[in-house]
Parts: C-alpha cells; structure tokens; sequence
C-alpha cells in the first residue's frame, strides 16, 4: 500500500512538471510569433522607404501618433514623394496595429520612425521602433528596433 502511494506521489510530481514546461512552452510560441510579426512590420516599412527615397524626412513618425487615412489614395493616381509617405504610413500603421495580423495590444502598439538626415560622411538613417505588451497581465513591453541606411 505503501509502495502505491509513493509511485502515484512520484507519477503526480512528474505529470505537474510536465504541465508546467507545457505552459511556458505557449508562453515561449506566443512571444516568438509576435516577436516574428515585430520583424516582418519592420522590414516592410523598411522596404517601403526604400521604394520612396524622395520621401526622407516625411517618414518620420512619433510614438502615439494618430493618423488619418491620406487622400489621394496613390493606388490609382500619381503622387508626391510625401503623399506616398503618408499613404506608407497609414498602411503600415493600420497593419501595426491590426487586431488580426498586427502585434499584441492593437492600438496600444507605440510605434515610430525616426530620421536622421544625410551628411557628406553618412547617408540618411532610419530608425524603426515597436513596442508591444503580450497581454494585459504581462509585467514589461517587449521592443523591437530597425535600423535603416536609405539610398
């Protein structure tokens, strides 16, 4: 009898280890897939200043701005260097904070870009930063940074 309860003891002590390394092993895919998303926003906005080296100083955003949707749209008419980084941003900024496909939090995600302007040594350098929290009962922000050279 004895023998029993002492395998079931062992057997339960186990089962709760188990359990415990499955808890962190979510926690662990949950962060990774939004620190995956993080990159990807990231590189995207990257690639859209790329597209647009006219637009520099236009693709500067503070963390908590609030943007409106750009008129005219560019997806059917030409545009400006700065109507097209305002289209970029609004778009990036929609998929940032998208309760779908963007990163945890939604519109609580910070995001900015600074600009830091060519030089006759340096070329124009963006900087690309998200901040998000995994959930309400998580107790820090997690941060990604970009750091861009532009053409």
């Amino acid at each position: 009898m004895v023998e029993v309860l002492v395998a079931v003891v062992i057997i339960s002590v186990g089962m709760l280890g188990i359990a415990s390394l499955y808890v962190t092993t979510l926690q662990a895919k949950t962060t990774s897939l939004s620190r995956l998303k993080a990159v990807n926003l990231a590189y995207d906005m990257a690639d859209r200043i790329r597209a647009n080296p006219a637009g520099g100083t236009f693709y500067t955003l503070a963390s908590g701005t609030a943007l409106t949707a750009p008129s005219p749209t560019c997806l059917t008419s030409n545009c400006t260097a700065a109507q097209l980084a305002a289209a970029d941003l609004y778009a990036w900024s929609t998929q940032v904070t998208s309760t779908s496909n963007g990163l945890p939090g939604g519109t609580n995600v910070k995001r900015s870009i600074s600009f830091t302007d060519r030089t006759a040594t340096t070329p124009q350098i963006f900087k690309i930063d998200l901040v998000w929290r995994e959930s309400s009962t998580a107790s820090s922000d997690l941060k990604y940074s970009l750091t861009v050279q532009a053409p």
